[in-house]
C-alpha cells in the first residue's frame, strides 16, 4: 500500500456526514400534531356550523366564549407548528442551493409566525375585548 492511500473503513469515511437525529424528532411532532389536528378541526368544524346563519353580535360573543377560545387557540398553535415543520422538511428536501435554502427556512418561519400570531391577537381580542 502506498503511503497516499489512508487505511478508513468504509464506515469510518462517512461518519458525521449522516443524520444528526433531528428527523426522527421531526417525523415524531408532526405525526403527534396530525393526531392532535383530528379532535382540534372537529371542534373547529362544529364551531363554524354553530356561527352559520348568525347575527355579528352573536358570532362575537359564541367566539369570544373562553371554550370556543381555547380550542380556536389549540387549533391555531397546532396547525401552524405542523405546517412549520411540513414546509421546513419540503424545503430541506427539495432546495437544494445553500443560500436559496436558508432564505426559504427564513421565509417560513417569519410566515407561520406572522399568520399564527396575527390569528391568536384576533382570537384574543374577541374573547377579551381588548
Amino acid at each position: 500500500m502506498s503511503d497516499a492511500q489512508p487505511m478508513r473503513t468504509p464506515l469510518r469515511q462517512i461518519r458525521g456526514l449522516g443524520s444528526a437525529r433531528s428527523g426522527t424528532s421531526h417525523f415524531w411532532h408532526q405525526r403527534l400534531t396530525s393526531v392532535a389536528g383530528v379532535p382540534l378541526t372537529i371542534g373547529l368544524l362544529l364551531i363554524i356550523t354553530a356561527l352559520l346563519g348568525r347575527s355579528h353580535a352573536a358570532v362575537v360573543q359564541i367566539l369570544g366564549s373562553p371554550i370556543v377560545a381555547i380550542v380556536m387557540l389549540l387549533f391555531i398553535i397546532n396547525t401552524a407548528y405542523h405546517m412549520w415543520i411540513g414546509m421546513q422538511e419540503i424545503i430541506l428536501d427539495y432546495v437544494h442551493e445553500a443560500k436559496w435554502k436558508f432564505l426559504a427556512l427564513m421565509a417560513n418561519t417569519f410566515f407561520v409566525f406572522g399568520v399564527s400570531l396575527a390569528s391568536i391577537y384576533a382570537i384574543l381580542k374577541l374573547s377579551f375585548g381588548v
